[in-house]
């Protein structure tokens, strides 16, 4: 989600520096830590479906590009992709409860624990070395916001990059990097439309943290290359695939898709699915559904359901499950209206959501 979609911080609460490890989450409210999100004005309107894509009428299963056919190696490096299994999980963010109180109240509802924690960084935070309540078989998503080009291309924030690094690799466990999601956006420091239209750059900067993160020896990550779903602006130069660092840097191809405007989940997802299906597994990094009066909701949810049963490729799904987003009206949690719980949870509990 872009920037307008986060609550700002609220008087004498704290900033994303307040926040320096997830150690801090057995008394932080988690509405509170979801300002990692972002931070920057909510004046500044940048929808994330601002510029909406023309629909295409969506293949069928049959006639999508064949599961990595041009893949080589391993499938999703230090999360290893399972066939026909997609590891299921969320980003939460509760107003007055703690991560590990969102947790619990999570399993109960649903009947079984989370595979992805996922959790958000500024591009200064001290990255964890250590994740209280994260259950033993998950894996944590880690996105971590970037800044400008300029910071990272010189060399000057190396000593940065190399830090985190090493305290990621102390995690001693595997774990999913997102950096720099949704470059392809208009929204965020780390955007071409911020940094002189420049894809190039972006990559480079990909590539750098790449780099030292192997000279580190955080073999643990597994790199997560995540655009939005459509590009602002929708111009050639901003397309999702100049930004694309090539194949060696990334395990696994993200991508972002909320359904705002009555999109189908085969209008966000399969653009991205298509296009990378034959060399990456791919990741619903960030998703939620709107309720538009009615069962929209959970319609919405058992399409999405339906949606991952049909495309092989997708390896993992992280849900945006939240009270504390701003600017809408719409509150993200699944547990709004009992058919929402229930769809959800049939989605969770599914033989394609075991991994």
């Amino acid at each position: 989600m872009t920037h307008s979609h986060r609550r700002p911080p609220q008087p004498g609460s704290l900033g994303r520096r307040g926040f320096l490890s997830l150690a801090a989450l057995a008394t932080v409210p988690v509405g509170a830590f979801g300002y990692h999100r972002a931070t920057a004005s909510a004046s500044q309107p940048s929808p994330v479906n601002a510029t909406v894509a023309p629909v295409q009428p969506s293949p069928s299963p049959s006639a999508t590009p064949a599961p990595f056919a041009s893949a080589s190696g391993a499938l999703g490096g230090a999360v290893p992709f399972v066939p026909g299994k997609a590891l299921f999980g969320a980003y939460l963010g509760f107003d007055g409860m703690s991560y590990k109180e969102a947790l619990e109240l999570r399993n109960s509802q649903l009947g079984r624990k989370h595979r992805i924690v996922h959790v958000f960084y500024g591009w200064g935070d001290q990255l964890p070395d250590s994740i209280p309540y994260l259950p033993k078989q998950a894996y944590p998503l880690i996105s971590w916001r970037g800044p400008k080009y300029k910071e990272i291309v010189g060399g000057k924030s190396d000593e940065l990059i190399a830090r985190a690094a090493r305290r990621l690799r102390e995690l001693g466990r595997p774990l999913l990097l997102r950096w720099g999601w949704e470059m392809n956006g208009s929204w965020y420091d780390w955007g071409g439309a911020k940094n002189g239209r420049d894809p190039d750059g972006y990559v480079e900067c990909f590539r750098r943290l790449h780099r030292i993160f192997g000279e580190e020896g955080a073999d643990n990550v597994a790199w997560v290359w995540s655009p939005n779903w459509n590009s602002s602006p929708l111009e050639a130069w901003n397309r999702a695939e100049k930004y694309y660092p090539g194949d060696d840097y990334v395990d696994w191809v993200g991508v972002s898709g909320y359904n705002l405007h009555d999109e189908a989940p085969a209008t966000l997802f399969d653009g991205i699915y298509h296009q990378w299906s034959p060399r990456k597994p791919i990741m619903i990094t960030e998703t939620g559904a709107t309720d538009k009066g009615g069962s929209t909701k959970s319609d919405w949810i058992a399409d999405f359901a339906k949606y991952v049963d049909e495309r092989p490729a997708i390896g993992a799904v992280a849900w945006f499950d939240t009270d504390t987003h701003y600017s809408y009206p719409e509150k993200w949690r699944v547990d709004t209206d009992a058919a929402s719980l229930a769809a959800y949870k049939a989605m969770a509990t599914s033989p394609r959501f075991s991994g």
